[in-house]
């Protein structure tokens, strides 16, 4: 067994304080939250039942993925209308710039907080709105 899989290894939590596996190593019955998802399910409460780890090797430290069990897992809940339209109020705003008021079809950059054509005038006048 290599080194960096035995560091991953350990399937009575004895070293980790909760079951661990290798990255994609995982058994059966078991999934990410994203897996879960996929299968149109979420967690519902419960505690997490495992992890999986590899160790990254830029920094060395371990990379963890919680897992969940499948069985115990509930359906996703349905969205309802309020939820849409929160969801939609949320993407307006991020749609429109603040200085101009200009709705887009794609979401404003959030490293300059406005859009392409407000950037260019801030930076041709370097104040702060155009608008």
């Amino acid at each position: 067994m290599s080194g960096v899989y035995g560091k991953c290894f350990d399937p009575t939590g004895a070293r980790h304080g909760i079951p661990t596996y290798p990255w994609k190593l995982a058994p059966d019955g078991l999934a990410t939250r994203r897996q879960l998802r996929v299968q149109g399910l979420r967690p519902g409460g419960q505690p997490i039942a495992a992890q999986a780890m590899r160790i990254n090797r830029r920094t060395g430290g371990p990379r963890v993925a919680y897992l969940y069990r499948v069985d115990r897992a509930l359906p996703v809940r349905p969205m309802t209308s309020r939820k849409w339209g929160a969801l939609a109020l949320a993407m307006l705003a991020r749609q429109t710039c603040p200085c101009c008021r200009v709705t887009f079809s794609y979401c404003i950059s959030r490293r300059y907080g406005m859009c392409g054509l407000c950037i260019d005038a801030n930076h041709a006048s370097q104040g702060s709105c155009h608008g």
